[in-house]
């Protein structure tokens, strides 16, 4: 083996071991509820909930069927627009990423009352990463047919991380 394999051996590895700490290290903060969902309005950060902050808002509960799971599961969390309220976060367009950089947009105008909910919880439980959590923009998908369409499921946003709010 000549140098350079035997230093691009040890590179790769020492990368793949950091990431698999980071990520271990992510896991083990979101599975004790200290996750952080953070709010940006105009480039700013304007808050950070963690569980226990979302968990004093007014909490909303319904039971649906989703494409990704096998059963009907009872989720439960807070309403997005709550989340917005008490951030104070107003604008044109919403951001939504995931804690693997995927993002959707959604105009602000289509946040409703009630829907989507930022789930905490399924059937009671909180949701470690590796189950979609910790928090995850759901809507109960068999209540109405407005909410089973490709841009309702591509605003369904698991692993949350992330609320960006811009004019």
């Amino acid at each position: 083996m000549n140098i350079t394999r035997i230093i691009a051996t040890l590179v790769a590895r020492t990368a793949a071991t950091l990431v698999a700490i980071c990520v271990l290290a992510w896991t083990a903060s979101a599975d004790d509820g200290s996750t952080a969902l953070t709010i940006i309005m105009d480039g700013e950060i304007v808050k950070k909930l963690t569980l226990a902050d979302l968990d004093t808002l007014p909490q909303k509960r319904f039971t649906t069927a989703t494409q990704w799971l096998d059963d009907d599961v009872e989720f439960s969390g807070v309403s997005l627009s709550a989340v917005l309220a008490d951030a104070g976060a107003e604008g044109e367009t919403l951001t939504m990423t995931a804690l693997n950089a995927y993002s959707v947009e959604m105009p602000m105008d289509e946040v409703e009352e009630d829907y989507p909910i930022i789930a905490t919880r399924m059937n009671g439980e909180t949701m470690p990463v590796r189950d979609k959590g910790p928090y995850w923009v759901v809507y109960p998908y068999d209540s109405d047919p407005k909410f089973e369409t490709e841009t309702i499921y591509a605003r369904s946003v698991w692993q949350l991380t992330k609320l960006e709010v811009v004019n």
